[in-house]
């Protein structure tokens, strides 16, 4: 009797404790603090749920706080999703435009969770508009979201992430593939998505000695945001495209490696799931019934 009681209490406590959960944070044992650039809709959203569940603190930044009939969600409703996980949540509206908005919502996620572990670079800016056609406050826009905004992010969370256990950033951009077709059909935009991808190959190489990872991580197939639905492809594409869950599936895989040896990497999503031994992938497919459409900068 003593001996089934034992086995009873020993599989209960490993039914607590086998579901994955991110290593401490900062100094005092605090939890991690995870902080994400457009994180009230799609993508960066998905990641902030994933996240949450496995028991992280999150910074929602995002420029909406308005209801958009167009936009899914504000700061604030994602904020409540998240918080409904049992975990802290700070919305905070920041344009990564503007430096000043930057440098004060690091400073007062500091303030409120003591550390910052995790930068997600989600935020992004997209216009497939050939050269003749592009306005040049579209390329300024992409730009100065995609890389400058990426770049300043990073640099002013470094110093917060030099105190973390196991830092990373992760920037949501493609491999550095110099293949013209990806700059013929639309110089500026992979100007902008390979300006965050380069922000990797040099901070990685410049923030190891800190043991900071800095990685990229990109979709084999498109993903159902709003970005597909109102500006590439519609509902035909939305249906040929894969759920936000496939890319928030992979970045939690990616910041739980070890920050000194996983850095540099150019991770696809589908990639990283499978080394993982993911083999169903149907559960990723907005509607299973349809072909997948491969995303850009995918040979």
């Amino acid at each position: 009797m003593l001996l089934l009681n034992f086995l009873k209490f020993t599989m209960t406590e490993i039914q607590k404790t086998d579901k994955p959960k991110f290593p401490l944070g900062g100094a005092g044992g605090r939890p991690t603090t995870v902080f994400i650039t457009g994180g009230s809709r799609g993508i960066g959203k998905a990641i902030a749920l994933k996240f949450a569940g496995e028991g992280a603190n999150i910074v929602v930044a995002a420029k909406t706080v308005e209801p958009n009939p167009k936009l899914e969600g504000t700061i604030y409703t994602a904020a409540k999703e998240i918080e409904s996980l049992g975990v802290k949540v700070l919305p905070l509206q920041v344009d990564i435009r503007f430096q000043d908005q930057i440098e004060a919502a690091v400073k007062e996620t500091v303030a409120t969770f003591g550390g910052i572990d995790i930068l997600i670079n989600n935020a992004s800016a997209i216009n497939l508009s050939p050269t003749e056609k592009l306005e040049a406050k579209r390329f300024d826009l992409m730009n100065t979201i995609n890389v400058r905004g990426t770049f300043l992010m990073s640099q002013a969370c470094i110093p917060h992430l030099k105190k973390s256990h196991n830092a990373h950033i992760l920037n949501l951009s493609p491999p550095l593939d110099m293949n013209p077709q990806w700059f013929g059909a639309h110089v500026a935009y992979t100007i902008s998505k390979y300006g965050m991808s380069m922000i990797v190959l040099g901070l990685a190489e410049e923030l190891k000695q800190y043991k900071i990872a800095v990685n990229a991580l990109w979709p084999r197939t498109t993903i159902a945001t709003s970005a597909v639905q109102n500006l590439l492809g519609g509902d035909y594409l939305m249906q040929r495209s894969r759920k936000p869950g496939i890319i928030a599936d992979a970045a939690f895989i990616i910041v739980n490696k070890p920050a000194a040896i996983c850095t540099g990497n150019f991770f696809i999503d589908e990639e990283i799931l499978q080394k993982e031994g993911v083999l169903d992938f149907g559960k990723y497919a907005v509607n299973p019934d349809m072909p997948l459409q491969k995303d850009l900068f995918i040979s």
